[in-house]
């Protein structure tokens, strides 16, 4: 992951060797060689995938692109704050690693679950969601598009919410193979220990605006960047909503940095409509639109 970048472009090379020297060790060789059940941990992923997209961001400015917005899904949020010039690229990796450690040890192995509901009609989905729960916890994690939602709680709410979705209409509900119930109420302990590293960390006012996660809103201070990495700890990641209210601002073009291509997806059927394109490999640069 990433290897390519590295090796083309030297913007991209001082990122990785920027993220080695924050956290002490070699995340770049676990990146390009790792062995995957390393890089699958949550406390090695979060700073992997920051790094990737963080080192084609470099890559896109030192070509001549500069973004009007920003936003990022989840741990993309930190990227996406990189960009807007919000916080130091080693500081986030820093951040992100205790956050994915946090989170791995907030909630015991096999109390939580996660999984997607597709096309499960919108109406739909609080009614579910009340009825699964029976005095535990199951909530909207990912509100991703109108046809895809994620969900996360105790692992037996999870189980009674798919079979509850299935009965509602929902076309598909699946388990994610996730390492914890991420953005659910499960996850407080998490927040609250990552609260002292936010605290002792500095942000910036933003160079360009921020669409946030937790309230799909726009911000530009330091304080809200600070607040909104807090806040989506526990919270849905309001993803629809954010693309519908940069559509509204006249968004016209996107371009999804770093690793997969799996928020180009989900821009389809947005209206007014965003076209996105990918870069995350170099042959990408290309195919951008100038």
């Amino acid at each position: 992951m990433g290897k390519a970048l590295f090796e083309a472009f030297p913007a991209a090379r001082r990122v990785f060797e920027e993220a080695d020297e924050a956290l002490g060790f070699a995340l770049s060789r676990l990146c390009f060689e790792g062995p995957q059940e390393q890089l699958t941990l949550t406390e090695n992923a979060q700073p992997a995938l920051v790094t990737v997209s963080s080192a084609a961001f470099a890559v896109l400015q030192e070509n001549g692109w500069e973004p009007d917005y920003v936003v990022g899904h989840s741990l993309g949020e930190y990227s996406a704050l990189v960009a807007a010039g919000s916080l130091r690229f080693a500081d986030a990796v820093r951040l992100v690693r205790k956050r994915g450690q946090y989170m791995q040890t907030a909630v015991p192995e096999g109390v939580g679950a996660m999984a997607a509901l597709l096309k499960l009609p919108p109406d739909k989905l609080e009614e579910v969601l009340e009825r699964a729960a029976q005095g535990e916890i199951v909530t909207a994690a990912n509100l991703n598009s109108d046809d895809q939602v994620a969900i996360a709680g105790h692992s037996g709410a999870v189980q009674r919410a798919m079979e509850l979705a299935k009965a509602a209409g929902a076309r598909r509900a699946m388990l994610l193979a996730v390492s914890a119930p991420f953005h659910c109420p499960l996850m407080r302990p998490a927040q609250e220990r990552l609260r002292a590293d936010l605290d002792r960390t500095e942000f910036h006012d933003l160079r360009v605006p921020l669409v946030n996660n937790w309230q799909a809103r726009e911000i530009r201070t330091a304080a809200e960047a600070r607040e909104g990495l807090y806040e989506q700890v526990p919270n849905p990641v309001r993803w629809a909503e954010s693309m519908r209210y940069l559509a509204q601002q006249g968004v016209a073009q996107a371009v999804e940095v770093g690793a997969g291509s799996v928020l180009t997806g989900l821009l389809r059927g947005v209206q007014p409509p965003i076209a996105c394109f990918k870069f995350g490999e170099p042959a990408d640069l290309e195919k951008l639109p100038r």
